[in-house]
């Protein structure tokens, strides 16, 4: 069992919407910022680069296929140069991340993911989860993600890491494949789901209930990050496909939740940038864990069973890969070299 203390946030921000480069501009501020505060992780918002497309719940779909195509273009490869200068970052200032990103396969196919690409405080590319199941209308943008990358990484620091999307969090067999992979933090991404029509009365509460939920039955310390809509969002969903009332400014609900429930951090919620930071003791899941072990004792494997089927099935999954993921290129040094990973 981990026993280190260190300094952990949830980024509630929004991206420069629909734009990669700017946002990664701004990610590489954030994870700055992050290490002039003592963070050492950092876990960002749903497909933060390039921004959640609330276009594909507001537009009938055959008004879309302009916005989806830009989408595309809009998003990014793990091994694409983005990705390498937020590696280079990471390992520059010490920090790691989950980092929510609408992920291109590298190799030109036109599939997209949502993705989650996991991070190491020295650049390496501890692997990506990509969202098993995308979410109603979600479904004709995202691809399915598999069973390969439904798992934990172990990081430099000694714990280990995963983390889900969304309404990921409801496939209990999702949240379960984390449990028994022995999660210790979870990296939980969401859009501002409260913005949308219908559901600005629940969704804050549908997300505060199923992230205690993982906290309790995973004791694992939850850090949750929401991004918010703002009027940028707005002016290009009026620009690229017309006026609606189908999503407003503001939302987001980001917190961080000890395996026992309590806040150590938040909730905030509303159009306000801020690094929602919380000291995680690891040494504490000793005595959670004798009250409840979801990977031990709890389990009663002799009478509930489980299993978790990761065979990849993309192309650019690796079997002989233990991290679940193909590593891209090294990052380079300062002086021009490569850092082996």
């Amino acid at each position: 069992m981990p026993s280190a203390k260190f300094r952990a946030a949830a980024v509630h921000a929004t991206p420069e919407y629909m734009n990669k480069a700017a946002t990664t501009t701004k990610v590489l501020r954030l994870i700055e910022q992050a290490a002039q505060q003592s963070i050492t992780l950092l876990v960002f918002p749903e497909v933060f680069i390039p921004g959640f497309p609330y276009f594909i719940n507001c537009y009938p779909p055959l008004k879309q296929v302009d916005a989806i195509v830009q989408y595309r273009q809009q998003s990014v490869a793990v091994d694409g140069e983005e990705i390498a200068q937020i590696r280079s970052a990471c390992r520059a200032f010490g920090v790691s991340i989950s980092l929510g990103i609408s992920e291109r396969m590298s190799d030109g196919r036109s599939t997209l993911f949502n993705s989650q690409v996991f991070i190491d405080t020295d650049g390496t590319i501890l692997g990506v989860h990509r969202k098993i199941q995308p979410t109603f209308a979600e479904r004709y943008l995202w691809g399915q993600g598999d069973g390969w990358t439904l798992r934990t990484f172990d990081t430099k620091a000694g714990y280990k890491l995963g983390g889900l999307c969304c309404w990921e969090h409801t496939i209990n067999g999702a949240r379960q494949a984390l449990i028994a992979d022995n999660q210790h933090v979870h990296a939980a991404a969401w859009p501002s789901l409260s913005t949308l029509a219908g559901f600005e009365d629940v969704a804050d509460t549908q997300i505060e209930a199923l992230m205690k939920t993982h906290a309790l039955t995973a004791q694992v310390f939850v850090i949750c990050a929401s991004n918010y809509v703002d009027e940028s969002c707005l002016q290009w969903l009026r620009k690229n496909l017309g006026e609606t009332d189908l999503v407003k400014a503001g939302g987001g609900w980001s917190a961080i939740i000890h395996p026992f429930c309590a806040y150590l951090a938040g909730p905030v919620t509303g159009e306000r940038e801020e690094l929602l930071t919380a000291e995680i003791d690891l040494s504490q899941l000793e005595g959670v864990k004798l009250w409840l072990d979801g990977a031990g004792h709890s389990s009663r494997p002799e009478i509930l069973q489980f299993s978790v089927n990761r065979r990849p099935v993309w192309a650019d999954e690796k079997e002989d890969k233990t991290s679940g993921w193909t590593l891209p290129a090294p990052v380079p040094n300062e002086d021009g070299g490569e850092k082996s990973q």
